[in-house]
């Protein structure tokens, strides 16, 4: 396992957090930074047995990851989250990967909800939109296949 550069150089050259007796980690849940510095400590990758969060500790650990230059662990989150594409989680998948510029994620989602529909409608994904511009992209898949049915 390579360490990573920003902690250590925040811990190892005196930067105010190496001495301080509690480091603030603004942005950030608990549960994922622990598993951030789990990680770092052990290279043990674990989001948890929650289903529906593992997805979600996933997109937050990967930010985290970015932000703190760990790129191994920001690939091991790449694969978690293409692996947790479902019928409840493609949607918010989608929007995530749309406001992360994931394009990879992205694709996969929208094939993912063009190939599954009736599943993720029955799930609730419909109505778990937000972002107008996902909804204008899902519409136009649909048109899309539609004019190939014809």
């Amino acid at each position: 396992m390579r360490p990573s550069p920003v902690f250590r150089t925040m811990f190892g050259i005196g930067m105010k957090e190496r001495d301080a007796a509690e480091v603030t980690v603004s942005h950030t849940a608990l549960a994922s930074f622990t598993a951030l510095v789990d990680y770092l400590l052990s290279d043990k990758f674990d989001l948890g047995e929650e289903e529906g969060g593992r997805a979600q500790r996933a997109l937050d650990l990967r930010e985290l990851a970015q932000m703190y230059q760990v790129p191994r662990l920001e690939l091991l989150c790449a694969q978690a989250l293409q692996e947790s594409v479902g019928p409840a989680t493609a949607v918010p998948l989608l929007e995530a990967a749309h406001t992360t510029g994931d394009g990879r994620l992205l694709a996969q989602c929208r094939r993912y909800v063009a190939d599954h529909a009736a599943e993720v409608r029955a799930s609730g994904g419909v109505e778990q939109l937000r972002d107008f511009g996902v909804a204008k992209g899902l519409l136009g898949d649909a048109l899309d296949q539609v004019a190939e049915l014809k």
